[in-house]
Formats: structure tokens, sequence, C-alpha cells
């Protein structure tokens, strides 16, 4: 594992032992009274969509994200990576780009500490015109409401009452943007609990069971209800939720029974969010870390919300780790790879899957790119629903080697293009893969949750 790449679930490909320039560099300015006038939206309602738009929805999902994780480190300082990468000041190019690489689908984060100022105010005018020129140009995007970080109003992810203010952010989000269908409501929660409730890297930076599963078990319940209020403007809405899949390692003898209830451990976000039954260690776990039982069902009985799902796999080569025998990790590289332990998910939760974070080094990029490429074949070859596949992210990011803890202004060269928005040889690369590929179907199996 070097130490120029990011970090295991998250932007990794660097350390997982992982103040932003305040200046402003915005779309509109978001120092603003707290009320605002709030206009109409962009697109005021939802025609059915046409049978060209039907059949285009039965492609395979190609896409590229934009970093737009936005924590709070050491310090009480925001990172911001939309900043830290130059997309407000950049992001009409950031846009073409997509395009030029031949791609409709774009998992775009809107900065919601810039934009949810309080409950029932929202400060839309940065966004819209960034929304506009997506509709315009006919980006389809993937929106990531909560992405790492939650607004300075509503603290941090162990406040019981910000689930409740994020869904009705999402409801509000919907309202506005119609059009939109396709949401990830919290990105990574796996990740989320571990680097602010068990790692102390960001946010609460809180070390113990208890502060992992409250962050965790808030972020799924802030992710049924905001599907809950997207779904009562937008029937049709498809969720994909990204998610980290990860691996332990036993590293000697002595650690396979840690290394077992690790790789338990991992499920527990999606067991909560696609209503599986966990076994009775995690139970008895989550019991012990502050869930209470009638907590438990409660999720339980949100199971229906899974026919609009789409697991969402991040993979990344420090996703599987070694636990050695002084219970510390090392990273392991790709020893399974992405075929084996997206295979894991998907027996455990029977779902369609989109591959949906990966990326490299520049140097190696193009040999990752083909190699997830054809591990993702074999899956899909072997009967598991795979309905599309995403490199993240479109620019180079910034801080990944320290997971984001110290604002060296290090640049993580694992993007497709650099900052200055040139392209990398892997960008070529994608663009060709694209379009080989470009009128394949999602799979031969049928999906009622793309075609309803």
């Amino acid at each position: 594992m070097t130490t120029t790449e990011s970090s295991s679930g998250a932007r990794r490909n660097g350390a997982a032992t992982r103040r932003i320039n305040r200046t402003e560099m915005r779309l509109g300015s978001i120092e603003k009274p707290a009320k605002v006038v709030v206009p109409p939206p962009i697109v005021t309602h939802v025609r059915s969509p046409s049978p060209e738009e039907i059949l285009e929805s039965l492609r395979f999902m190609f896409a590229v994200g934009l970093e737009c994780s936005n924590p709070v480190v050491d310090g009480g300082i925001r990172v911001d990576q939309l900043e830290a990468t130059g997309h407000y000041v950049h992001w009409k190019k950031d846009l073409q780009l997509v395009r030029e690489l031949g791609l409709k689908y774009l998992r775009y984060g809107p900065p919601i500490h810039r934009i949810f100022k309080g409950p029932g105010q929202y400060h839309w005018e940065i966004l819209d015109p960034v929304m506009l020129e997506m509709h315009r140009q006919g980006i389809r995007p993937v929106i990531d409401l909560v992405h790492f970080g939650l607004p300075d109003w509503l603290r941090d992810f162990q406040n019981p009452d910000w689930p409740k203010y994020v869904a009705e952010y999402a409801g509000a989000f919907c309202d506005r943007y119609p059009w939109v269908r396709y949401y990830t409501p919290v990105n990574e929660i796996f990740v989320t609990a571990q680097f602010s409730g068990a790692f102390g890297w960001w946010n609460e930076r809180l070390m113990s069971d208890h502060a992992f599963v409250t962050n965790l078990k808030h972020c799924v319940k802030a992710s049924m209800l905001a599907m809950r209020e997207i779904l009562r403007t937008r029937a049709d809405a498809i969720f994909i939720f990204s998610e980290s899949t990860e691996y332990v390692h036993p590293g000697s003898p002595k650690m396979v029974p840690r290394a077992t209830f690790l790789n338990e451990r991992r499920f527990l976000s999606l067991d909560l969010l696609f209503g599986h039954d966990v076994s009775a260690t995690m139970y008895q776990y989550l019991l012990h870390s502050g869930m209470t039982a009638s907590e438990y069902q409660w999720y339980r009985q949100q199971a229906d919300l899974r026919s609009h799902c789409i697991m969402g796999t991040d993979y990344y080569i420090t996703n599987e780790h070694v636990l050695r025998e002084d219970g510390t990790t090392i990273g392991a590289g790709d020893v399974y790879g992405y075929y084996v332990i997206t295979r894991q998910y998907f027996d455990r939760y029977h779902l369609p899957v989109m591959h949906t974070e990966t990326n490299r080094v520049s140097n190696v990029a193009v040999e990752w790119l083909w190699k997830e490429w054809m591990n993702l074949l074999r899956l899909r070859e072997d009967g598991v629903p795979i309905v599309g596949f995403t490199w993240y992210g479109l620019v180079d990011m910034k801080d990944w080697d320290s997971a984001l803890t110290k604002q060296r202004g290090h640049t993580n060269k694992v993007g497709l293009y650099t900052l200055d928005r040139r392209p990398r040889k892997v960008a070529r690369e994608y663009r060709k893969l694209v379009e080989n590929f470009a009128s394949f179907p999602i799979s031969s199996s049928k999906f009622p949750i793309l075609t309803a």
C-alpha cells in the first residue's frame, strides 16, 4: 500500500492511516440572511418517459463521480473537496468533460453544508445553475445528499435529530429538481461510521463501539426517511447505495475469531438498509453498543424500501486488510479482488449491483480500469445482475493520502483529468471502453426497479 493513493472505503488509493482555504470560490454567495426567497423550481413537472427514454434506461450505466466529501476534521476545520479540486470555479468545464467522455451518468454531491442553512432554509441559488446545465446537457445525476459531512447547525452524526432534517432536505431537493431520479441518500455509511465513530478522524471524532453504532444507525435511519420523502414526489425514484466492500484477512491463527467478527460487522449498514436479519453475534453487539430491540425492529419494518434499491459496491486496492497479531492492520492489496468480494455481498442481498467507485494512481490506472472491468464482466457472466460501472473521480483529489485529516495540499493523481482539466491516459482508455460497450444492456435479467 503506497502513501500516494487514497484510503480504504472512501477515495482510497492511499494509506489507511489517513482547513480548507476559506477563501470563497463559489457559484453564488452563501453569506445570505437566514430567510431567503425561493424561486420556482427549474423544472416544474415530470412528464411520462418516451419509448426512447425507456429503451435508454435499459442500457448499461457508465458513470463518473465528482469527489464531494465535506467532513469536519480536527480543529473544527471543514474539508470541502469540491472547493479543493476547483469545481466551484470550473463546474461548467467539469460537466462538459462528462459529456466528452461519452457519459450520461454523474455521481454528484451538492454541498449540503452550503445549501441547507437551517430548518426550511435552503440556498438553492448556488446549485441552480449547475442543475440547469446538467439538465440541458442530458446528464443524469446520481445525487449524494450526504457525503461524509453535515451542516454545522446539525453538529455531527451522533445527533439523533439530524436524520429527520436530512429527510426534510431530501424532500425539498426532490420538489425543486423533480427530474432527478437517482439518489444516494447517505454515501458509504460504513465508512462514515468507521472514520467518525471508531477511528476518531472526522466529525464527532470518537473511538468506541457505541459511537460507531450510533453513527451507523442514524445514517441508515436518515437514508430510510429520505427515501420515503423522495418517493412521495417521485414514485419511480431509484436509490443507489454506494458502500465500501471490505474484507479482513487474519494475519495469524490467533486473529481468526476477530477477523470473523469484523467480516460480519462490515455488513451492518446494508443489513439494516436492506432488511437482512443480522446474526446472533451481531445482534448482541448492536444491543451492547446502544441500539435497542425496538429500534432494530423498526429497521426490519422498512424492508419494503429495498425494492427501490441498487447495491452500489465500491472497491479500491486498499479495501482488503490483514489483521496482525498485535491488533493493527495493514493493506493486503487485491487478494480476492472485486469479483470475490462483490459476490459475497450479492449472495447476501440479491439486489442488482452497480460498481459505484474505484480508481488507482495514474501510473497504474489503465491496468486497474481494465482489471475492474474484467471482474465486472465475469460477475455478469456468472449471473450477477450488474447494471453499471463508475470511475471515481473525474478530476484528481486532494489529501486523501491522510484520509483528509492533514490539509497539506497533496494532489492524489487518481482522476481521469488533472486539476488543470487535462486528460490522463486513463481518460482516453475509459472513453474507448464506453464507446465499445455503448449498447451494452444492463443484464440478461429483468429488473422491475428499472423498467417500472
